[in-house]
C-alpha cells in the first residue's frame, strides 16, 4: 500500500462496492475489506486490494488500516426498515466496528477517517407527520433516534468526535438519507423501499398479476439519494474541514404512494396496491435539510428521482430476467 492509500471498509456493501469504483477511477490505492466472502459482495473490484475480514474484531481492524492514509467505514449489520426493527442487538453491535477501526486509524496514523452515519439518529418526535419540516443537523438532540440502529449510529458519532478532540484524528461524518441504485440489495429481507418496489412491480408485470403489497398506507414520506450522488458527497465531506455531522440526501420530499407511481411509469403498467398496516414502518416522515452542505461544498444531487429510478429498475430487472436464473 503506498502512503497515499485508502481503506473501505463494509466494501462489499451496495454503497461501499460504488465507493471503490469511484476511488480506483481517480487512481487511488484502495484495499476493500468486508467480512462477507468475497463472492457474496455486490461489486468485487480486481484494482483493489480486497480481503474479507472480520471488522468487529481489533485484529482484523489494524490489518485493514496498516499503511493507510484515509479510512471511509461504511460497515455496519444493517437493512431496511424490516430487518432493522426486528434486530436492534445485531445493529448495536456494529459499535463494535467503529470502536476497534477508531482505536486502529489512531495508533496507525491515519490521517482521515469518515463514518457512515444515518438519518436514523434523528429525534423521533420531530418525525410524527407526512408533512416533516426537513431535519436539521441540531435535529439530532435532545436524543430521541430509531431504537437499536439509530443508537448505535449516534454513539458512533460521539466517539468520532472524541477521537478528534483527545487525539487528532481527522474525523468527518455523513447523515446518510435513503442511498439507492444498482448493485444493492433488492430482496430476502434487508432490501430498502426503493429497491423492494422495483423488486415487487417487476414481479407483478413478470406474473401478469398486477398487484403489490405496500408497507403501511403509502402516505408516510422519505426522501431518496442516488448512489453516484452519495459517493460524490463522501469524497466532498472527507476531504473538507466539516467537522460536526452533516446531513447528505436528497430535500425532494415524495410519499410512498407517488414513489411507486414513478415505479409504475418505468415499468409501463398500472398495480392494485395492498396495503398492509401492521407492516414494520420507521417515522410518519423524514426529509433532509441540505443548508449545511449547500452552503459548505455547494452540493446538490444531480440525478433525479425519476432519473435514478429508472437506472435501478433497470438493473433489478435484468437481474430478475438473467437466463441463468440467478437473482442477486
Amino acid at each position: 500500500m503506498s502512503n497515499d492509500a485508502v481503506v473501505v471498509g463494509g466494501a462489499g456493501g451496495f454503497i461501499g462496492g460504488h465507493l471503490v469504483s469511484s476511488l480506483l477511477e481517480e487512481g487511488r490505492a484502495v484495499r476493500a475489506v468486508d467480512y462477507k466472502p468475497l463472492s457474496a459482495w455486490c461489486q468485487l473490484h480486481p484494482g483493489a486490494d480486497n480481503r474479507s475480514l472480520d471488522l468487529r474484531t481489533a485484529e482484523a481492524c489494524r490489518k485493514s488500516v496498516d499503511g493507510a492514509a484515509e479510512v471511509y467505514n461504511l460497515a455496519a449489520d444493517m437493512g431496511g426498515m424490516g430487518f432493522i426493527e426486528s434486530n436492534k442487538a445485531l445493529c448495536m453491535l456494529s459499535v463494535l466496528i467503529n470502536t476497534h477501526l477508531l482505536m486502529a486509524a489512531h495508533e496507525s496514523g491515519v490521517e482521515r477517517y469518515f463514518f457512515a452515519s444515518s438519518a436514523c439518529v434523528y429525534a423521533s418526535d420531530k418525525q410524527v407527520s407526512p408533512a416533516v419540516t426537513a431535519l436539521k443537523e441540531a435535529d439530532a438532540y435532545p436524543a430521541m433516534p430509531e431504537d437499536g440502529y439509530g443508537w448505535e449510529k449516534l454513539f458512533g458519532e460521539r466517539m468520532c468526535r472524541h477521537f478528534r478532540e483527545d487525539f487528532g484524528l481527522q474525523t468527518r461524518t455523513a447523515r446518510y438519507h435513503n442511498v439507492y441504485g444498482e448493485y444493492g440489495t433488492y430482496d430476502g429481507g434487508r432490501e430498502k423501499a426503493p429497491a423492494a418496489i422495483c423488486r415487487k412491480v417487476i414481479e407483478a408485470k413478470l406474473s401478469g398479476r398486477h398487484e403489490i403489497e405496500v408497507w403501511g398506507d403509502g402516505e408516510q414520506t422519505r426522501s431518496f439519494m442516488y448512489i453516484t450522488d452519495c459517493v460524490r458527497g463522501t469524497k466532498a465531506i472527507l476531504a473538507s474541514d466539516i467537522l460536526d455531522p452533516i446531513n447528505l440526501g436528497s430535500a425532494q420530499l415524495v410519499t410512498i404512494n407517488q414513489l411507486i407511481d414513478i415505479v409504475e411509469a418505468v415499468a409501463g403498467i398500472k398495480v392494485r396496491r395492498n396495503y398492509k398496516l401492521d407492516a414494520p414502518l420507521g417515522v410518519r416522515g423524514r426529509n433532509s435539510d441540505n443548508t449545511l452542505i449547500r452552503s459548505h461544498l455547494g452540493w446538490e444531487p444531480s440525478v433525479t428521482l425519476e432519473q435514478g429510478i429508472e437506472k435501478t429498475y433497470r438493473w433489478i430487472y435484468d437481474q430478475m430476467t438473467r437466463v441463468d436464473g440467478a437473482n442477486s
